[in-house]
């Protein structure tokens, strides 16, 4: 089972690899922006984070959650972290950033460093296949979603999306525009 997770995660980390490579890191107008036309409920997940605490999408049934699918080793994901630090703290009783970290074995010992020089203040969980599959099989990363206060997914972007669009966004939610 465990040589199956392996395998498994190699070969993912590998294809968004390649992804990752393959697209422009820069946000445009024809990027893969993916607008919801309907409502589409976030599948509900249990991932550990890096104490082992459980966090469970569940759980913050109420406020405004952006998932942000992404790993240490990618380039646009480190870019995108200062401005995810910013909006949970501006946002942070109404919303809550959650990063989903594909990591693999050989990485995944490095995000409590990491987080700390980074210093991120929003939890970060370890992803599973079932996730990633969940949320339409993570074709590259960053891949971010945004989820409304019942639970939906309202926006989904592959790529680093400027800190602006997705303060936007949240701001729509909020009713605050």
């Amino acid at each position: 089972m465990i040589k199956y997770f392996f395998i498994s995660t190699v070969l993912l980390l590998m294809l968004i690899s390649i992804r990752v490579v393959s697209k422009s890191s820069h946000y445009s107008a024809n990027d893969s922006k993916v607008q919801q036309d309907k409502e589409i409920k976030a599948p509900d997940f249990i991932l550990y984070d890096v104490d082992s605490n459980k966090v469970k999408l569940s759980d913050y049934s109420g406020k405004v959650v952006i998932l942000d699918f992404w790993a240490t080793w990618c380039p646009p994901c480190r870019r995108g972290i200062p401005d995810l630090i910013s909006i949970q703290s501006e946002y942070k009783d109404n919303l809550v950033v959650i990063g989903i970290s594909l990591d693999d074995e050989t990485t995944q010992g490095d995000i409590p460093s990491f987080m700390k020089s980074f210093g991120i203040n929003y939890p970060i969980v370890f992803g599973t296949m079932d996730v990633v599959t969940a949320y339409g099989n993570i074709e590259a990363i960053p891949t971010s979603f945004i989820i409304d206060q019942s639970g939906n997914i309202v926006k989904s972007y592959m790529g680093l999306v400027p800190k602006e669009i997705i303060e936007g966004e949240i701001d729509s939610l909020l009713g605050e525009t």
